[in-house]
């Protein structure tokens, strides 16, 4: 498994909101999806609503989310 960045950000009436996640997945195209269902169920917004501006993947030593640091680390 490889950790993503997706950076990028919600689109709603009066408000954009920019995020960055990090996601655990195999590929790159899966790491976009779970962040479309993860902040459509989590702030109640349409996919057309979420522009993803960037995803990249992210070296071990670089990875901010400590449980997937462990995850990926195998600690």
């Amino acid at each position: 498994m490889k950790v993503f960045r997706v950076t990028g950000e919600i689109n709603k009436p009066n408000l954009v909101t920019p995020f960055s996640k990090e996601m655990l997945a195999e590929k790159k195209e899966h790491a976009i999806e779970k962040v479309y269902t993860e902040i459509g169920s989590r702030h109640r917004v349409k996919r057309f609503q979420i522009k993803i501006e960037q995803t990249i993947e992210v070296p071990t030593d670089e990875i901010e989310n400590e449980i997937l640091k462990k995850l990926v680390l195998g600690e």
